[in-house]
This record gives C-alpha cells, structure tokens and sequence, in this order.
C-alpha cells in the first residue's frame, strides 16, 4: 500500500464524519448510502428526507438529494436541463473514476443525450420490440421451469443462484447469439462489469470493471462479425439490420450496446425476482392472495417493484441554472434522485409502506421516465411474472431458509447476496420442462 493511499485511508473517516456532522446539523437527517443499517433498509431514511429535507443538499458528495415523487419525475423527463453523462453522486473520487470511466470505456445510451441518445435508442428499439418479447413468453416459460428441475430433490436452495440470477442470463445470452458453452463466462463477466453503474465504485474495482469490458469488446467483435457472415434470428442479426433514415450501428455503437443489454437486463431482472420473493414471504398473506387469485400477477410484479426496486438510484447533472423550491442549482451540480423514496410517496400512493398487490395506485417509476425510460423494461416484466408463477406452480409453500438475506453492498442497483428458502413441493401436478429448455440449462451450469 503506498503512503498516499494510506494517508488517504486514515483521513477519509475524520472527513466522512465531518461531513456527515455538517448535514444533521443544516437539515436534521442524514444520507449516507454507505451505511450498512441503509443499504440493509434505506426506506426509513427516504421517509425522513421526503418529510423533513426533500431537496436536499448533500456535504459529503455535493449533489443535491430529491426524493418526492413529482419531483424525480419531473427531473428524469427533463432531459434540456438535466443531462444524464455523468453519475448519480458528485464525490471527488467519482469524478475521477467518472473521466477514467469516458476515457477507457466507450459510453453506451444509458449515459447519452440527445441527438446522439436519440439516434442510438431509434436504431436499438426497432431489434428490440414488445412483439418480439412477446414471441418468447413460452421459451422463457420453460426456461424457468427447467432451471427448477435442477433442484428438484432439494426443499432447501438459493433462488438467487437457482433462478434469479439464471434465469435473465439464459434469455439476454441466448437473444444475443451466445454459444451454449461461453454462458458461464457471460454471465461471470455481466456481474463484474455490473458494477460500472455505482457510484461507490472504487479504483480497485474499476481496474476490473475496464478489464472485463476489454474482454467483452473482443468477444462480441467475434460474435458480430459472423452473424454480419451468417444472418440468424437473434437480437445481434436485427441489430445489424437495424436501420433509421440510411443511418446504421457502427461495429463499436454495437458492441457498446451489447454490453449495456447484457448488463442492464441480466441485474434489474435479477433483484426484481429476488427482492420481489422476498418480500412476498415477508407478507405471507399476499403471497397466499396471489397463489389464490393468480390473475393479479401482472398487478403484483408492479407493487413489487414499487415496493422494494431494484434500481434505488439515478442520478442527472445540471445543464442550465434552475430553480426548485427554495434552491438554485447551478450549472455542474449533480442531482441524486432517490427512485425507492419516491416509489413510496405518500402524495403518490396510498399507504405507501404496505405491500398490495391489489393496489390501484400501482404505477411506479422504476423503470425510469422520459427518453431513458428502460428500453427493455417488457421483458424484465415478463421475466418476472413467468418466475413468479413458476414458483407458485411448483410449490405449495415457500419460506425462509437457512441464512438471513442479506443485500449486496449497492447504491444503485438493490438485490440480494442470496436468498436461501424452504419449499413444500405442489402435490397438484408433476411440473416439468418442455424440452425446448433444455439447451439452456446446460449453458447456466
């Protein structure tokens, strides 16, 4: 360890706490995503910022935190005045892995503004529509079914290593084009790269992250160059073809867009399976109203990701001066907007902190809003619905298992390290997968 990093080390906490001193006393509560008690349960504190400080200067990273509904809402639809190149906190540190970040690795849309948001997003939309989702649904189906086949001598597994984590990685692997035997290395480069996309990223972990999308880059540069030779019906052909106004992906937009995909649609689909299970068994009698009146699923996997998202995070930086509230923001200051305070605003919903799956008011703003709403927010949705009703099929009953869940240490991105459960096993039928899964859960071994 050199000396700078351990004088860093050791005035990092004096500063942390200092700053953290500085916020109590201007506003009375205090937001520090790091904090093991918030990462564990953030929703508390989103309550105190809504109600006492919901725009709210943050010392210690310089952003300012906004957590109402309307608010986030407004922000995520106004693109002209808040850009969305640079990341949800303004610390110093993530600045500088921010630049190393443009600098290494080529930006995808998720991290672009018009006009070269929009002529990313229109060519990407039109290889990724809901009709081709929709031509899936009874692949995934089996898919999911397959995966359960796997433990099905066991009353006692991890849904997230089982299933959750699984079951996006087959679907996002197989719509790309990757081959059967390269799935594992898919899905272990997916989860280190994941974590691009949070702020506490440190220079270790960058060092990784910038590794793996140097694998990546030469492994899908392979995969397009023989599906440019030999055309298939995957998501790399329609990409190809893709085409706007005489206007085409080049070769890097694509790969770039491959890796944000894979990313994007390997996590968020996870933690929804995972803190959605989750919280059903937290409230046995909505996971009893659900198994008893199974046409409420597509209700329930939006109170789900209402209640507990899987993504808790965006973040925008300010283009122009504006106003809000009391408060002038400047050009250059970062905007954290709290996605799982929002989803619970009382203004929003209706008893916000009690799951319902019969809820009304079940809109969410988990998927993002305005031009960067999630691209593949349908599939994730079905993804989520077929786990869930695979589930309920298969088992009579489900709870806890033996280890504790416990979150993985994100600001972004919330879902769960494992998520251990008992089952008793449907006396109903014998569910097993069709043999169009097969294939796939040799590739998730």
């Amino acid at each position: 360890m050199s000396l700078r990093t351990t004088i860093r080390s050791a005035v990092a906490p004096v500063y942390i706490k200092a700053r953290l001193m500085q916020e109590r006393l201007q506003s009375g509560v205090v937001w520090y995503p790091l904090d093991p008690n918030f990462i564990a349960n953030p929703y508390p504190t989103y309550r105190e910022l809504r109600e006492r400080d919901p725009y709210h200067p943050s010392p210690l990273t310089g952003a300012m935190v906004i957590s109402r509904y309307d608010d986030v809402d407004a922000v995520l639809r106004n693109y002209k005045v808040f850009s969305n190149e640079r990341g949800p906190v303004g610390t110093r540190n993530r600045r500088s892995i921010g630049e190393q970040i443009e600098n290494e690795i080529q930006p995808s849309m998720l991290s672009l503004d018009p006009p070269d948001h929009t002529r990313l997003r229109g060519l990407v939309s039109r290889a990724f529509t809901p009709r081709q989702i929709a031509t899936m649904e009874d692949h995934i189906r089996a898919t999911a079914h397959a995966l359960l086949d796997e433990v099905e001598d066991q009353n006692d597994f991890d849904l997230m290593s089982n299933l959750a984590a699984l079951l996006p990685t087959v679907v996002i692997a197989e719509m790309i084009g990757v081959p059967t035997e390269d799935r594992q290395q898919f899905k272990d480069w997916s989860d280190k790269f994941a974590r691009v996309l949070e702020p506490n990223l440190t220079e270790d972990e960058f060092g990784v992250v910038a590794d793996t999308a140097r694998l990546f880059d030469q492994y899908f540069k392979g995969i397009v160059a023989e599906h440019r030779k030999h055309p298939q019906e995957d998501l790399v052909s329609r990409l190809i073809e893709a085409e706007e106004e005489g206007d085409r992906l080049t070769e890097e937009e694509m790969i770039v867009t491959l890796r944000l995909l894979l990313v994007a649609g390997n996590e968020t689909t996870t933690n929804l399976i995972g803190n959605g299970l989750k919280s059903l068994i937290e409230h046995p009698e909505q996971l009893e109203l659900l198994r008893q009146r199974p046409e409420l699923i597509d209700n329930a996997v939006e109170e789900l990701l209402r209640y507990d998202s899987p993504v808790q995070l965006d973040g925008r930086m300010t283009l122009d001066e504006f106003e809000i509230d009391r408060h002038t923001l400047k050009p250059g200051r970062p905007v954290s907007l709290l996605i799982g305070g929002a989803n619970r605003d009382p203004e929003e919903f209706s008893d916000p902190e009690t799951l319902d799956i019969t809820r009304e008011d079940a809109g969410n703003i988990s998927f993002g809003r305005g031009i960067h709403h999630c691209l593949g927010a349908p599939l994730a949705r079905l993804e989520g619905k077929i786990a869930f009703e695979a589930l309920l099929e298969r088992f009579d009953d489900i709870q806890f298992g033996a280890r504790t869940p416990v979150y993985k240490p994100n600001i972004v991105l919330r879902g769960l390290k494992h998520l251990d459960i008992r089952v008793q096993r449907s006396s109903g039928r014998n569910v097993r997968a069709t043999e169009a899964a097969s294939e796939p859960v040799a590739a998730a071994d």
